[in-house]
This record gives structure tokens, sequence and C-alpha cells, in this order.
């Protein structure tokens, strides 16, 4: 079997018809005919069953779609390690980040890859999840950092770290009995005023989920998808807020804000490093990846990022 026909029967496969595969291809119809002929007969199964309004895929069409484009994708995974073995890795990798883990992380990994690998151009992205994952299935990004993965298949998944959330208010105006760093409980958040995002949002989602029952409603007054305002508004005592250390990090070293962990209930989730297999991966891309995980481990351990790391990171596919 050769790989050419393996691409000529995907693009059969993916138009749905010899001739406008030929066209995509660039081939003459007669020509795709007779390879697809010769594939078919190689392997001793009709991959096609042909009618007057295109092809569709017998079973064994089937078997073969589910095995060809994950050959054809390890064959230029080869073809480009071959090439870049031995060389500098070099290239433009696009990361796209929510905002609240660019607070944290994009300054010291674009140090990092500057320093590490000089001839790689580090393109960093903030964005809000949903536009993320379409940039990760439309194959924009390179790598990306989601909280949670639903909706997205066949992408390679790691996790790197659980983080916990904290409540927010400004120092000289903390609302609460306790002080700020001593933990509290959601139920004595109680009647304080909250800036959050939409009840669409994935943070908000996430609030909303894990107090169901310990509290009857939290009281927010404002509704609000920016992270860089909700912050602002906080500050100017405004509000106080719920958030992840690391999208507060900045205000906080500042001290503009302070903070306590929330418990009873915790409120955790997970960060995950994801990437797309069918977008070929770069030497360019390894290398930012493994960076991604060296740089998040030692911000973790030196207190920058507040969080548990994962004792043992290992990519999976969704």
């Amino acid at each position: 079997m050769e790989f050419k026909q393996l691409e000529y029967f995907l693009a059969i496969a993916r138009c749905g018809s010899l001739a406008s595969a030929a066209e995509v291809i660039g081939i003459a119809q007669p020509s795709l005919s007779v390879q697809l002929k010769n594939l078919e007969q190689r392997l001793g199964a009709q991959l096609f069953v042909r009618s007057p309004r295109g092809v569709m895929l017998t079973d064994a069409g089937t078997v073969l779609l589910s095995h060809a484009e994950g050959l054809l994708r390890s064959v230029r995974d080869a073809k480009l390690a071959v090439r870049q073995a031995g060389e500098d890795a070099s290239g433009r990798v696009v990361f796209g980040f929510p905002s609240s883990v660019s607070m944290v992380l994009s300054v010291p990994l674009a140090e990092t890859i500057r320093h590490e690998h000089p001839k790689i151009r580090l393109r960093a992205v903030d964005a809000m999840s949903g536009f993320i994952k379409e940039w990760l299935e439309e194959q924009t990004v390179d790598l990306a950092i989601l909280y949670e993965t639903s909706g997205l298949k066949n992408v390679e998944v790691t996790m790197l770290l659980e983080e916990n959330l904290h409540f927010y208010a400004p120092r000289d105006l903390w609302p609460l009995k306790t002080p700020p760093g001593t933990p509290v409980a959601i139920k004595d958040l109680s009647g304080v005023e909250l800036v959050l995002p939409s009840k669409s949002h994935g943070l908000r989602m996430l609030i909303n989920h894990s107090t169901k029952g310990a509290i009857r409603d939290l009281n927010v007054v404002v509704e609000m998808d920016s992270l860089t305002q909700i912050k602002s508004l906080v500050a100017r005592g405004s509000a106080s807020t719920i958030l992840a250390p690391a999208a507060a990090s900045d205000f906080e070293a500042r001290g503009e804000l302070a903070s306590s962990k929330i418990i009873d209930p915790v409120i955790s989730r997970p960060v995950y490093l994801v990437r797309n297999p069918e977008k070929p991966r770069t030497r360019a891309s390894s290398e930012v990846e493994k960076a991604t995980i060296a740089v998040v481990k030692d911000l973790v351990l030196r207190g920058q990022w507040r969080g548990k790391l994962v004792e043992e990171t290992q990519s999976v596919t969704v």
C-alpha cells in the first residue's frame, strides 16, 4: 500500500465523489479511478459504493478511514522530525491562554523560550476558553491551556495542576469577620456583594455548581466577563469576587487585593495543556510543550502559582 494511495483515498472519502476529489488533488478523474482500483485490489476489499450521487464508504472503507488519517499523520511527523534532527528548534508556535492563566504563565514561559530556544518565535494569545477551543479544532493554535475540555474531540490532554478558588477584596475594606488569609466557608459569604462573570462563563458555572446546597444564593450585584475589569472594580472597593489565585496574582502582589481560600466546600478546577494531534507536531511546538510543563512546575514550587501539581504528567487523548 502506497501512502499516495492513502492520500487519494482520504480525499475521495472527504469529498464524497471521485470528480470532486480529482479536482481537489489536481489529477485527472480516470487516473484517480485507477489508483483507487489498485488500492482495492491490493487490500482485497471494496472501499466505496458508487451511485449517481457520488460514493459512500463500505464497512471496509470505514475501517481503513479510521487508520489512514493516523498513518499519514505519523508519516508527516516522522518526515518533519528527520528534517529537524540535529538542528536547533525553530519556527513559530502559537499558544492560546485563558486570561487568568496568561497572568501567571505567559511571561515566564516567553522568557524561558527566548533564553533556551532563541530560534523559536512564541506567539501567546489571550482569549476566552470558547474561542480557544475553536482555534484548537481549526488548528489555528499549536498548544492551549484550558480548564475543561468538554465538547472537544480527539485532542491530547495533559493535566498540569489543580487550583483552588479564593475570595478577594481590598485589605482595607475587607467585608468578613475573619482576616485575610483565613479560610472562609461559602456560607460566610452570604450577603457579601460580589462581581462575577456571567452565568454562561465557565468560572461562574463552576462556582454555581460547587456552592449549590451550601448557600441559597450568592449576592451577585454585577456581572462582568472581563477579568481585568473585575479586578479593577474589586480593587476600587465596589464589590468582592471569587477567582483563582493565578488570575489575581498581579493585583495581590501590588497589595491592591487580599484573599482567603474558600472551604466548605473547596472549589477546585484542573488546568490542562491541550493540543490537536491533527496539527503536525513540530520540534518547536514539542520544545514549547516541554518548557510549559517545566515552567508550571517551577512556578508552583516557588509559590508563584498556588495549586497542587499532578504527580506525573501524562498525555491522554479524549
